[in-house]
């Protein structure tokens, strides 16, 4: 059974930063690129991140470019995304996804494997 579970949200202040963590399972981690996403209020899930399956290319949106990094640890199946000089326009419930393929993508349609989500709250 496939599982991505993110962890890591919360409630921060404007310029503050939030590290989110997507710890998965049920999959071969280490052979499949991965990626971040966010859903805002009244928005469409837009994508911020992505990374390869070895880590040796990120690509980013321009919401993140510059504040956000995406890494993962193969060792521990685990992914990241390090948030630094949030705004509170980053409120968002933050998503990480399986891509099922080495490479990355920013389509929504081309991730296999989906978490529930956690949420990022941004105070001003």
């Amino acid at each position: 059974q496939v599982q991505l579970v993110e962890s890591g949200g919360g409630l921060v202040q404007a310029g503050g930063s939030l590290r989110l963590s997507c710890t998965a399972s049920g999959f071969t981690f280490a052979d499949s690129a991965m990626g971040w996403f966010r859903q805002a209020p009244g928005k469409e899930r837009e994508n911020i991140a992505c990374i390869t399956w070895n880590g040796r290319f990120t690509n980013y949106a321009d919401s993140g470019q510059g504040r956000f990094t995406i890494s993962r640890d193969n060792a521990k199946n685990t992914l990241y995304l390090q948030m630094d000089s949030l705004k509170p326009n980053d409120t968002a419930i933050y998503y990480c996804a399986a891509r099922g393929f080495r490479y990355c993508s920013v389509h929504q349609a081309d991730y296999k494997y989906w978490g529930q989500g956690t949420q990022v709250t941004v105070s001003s």
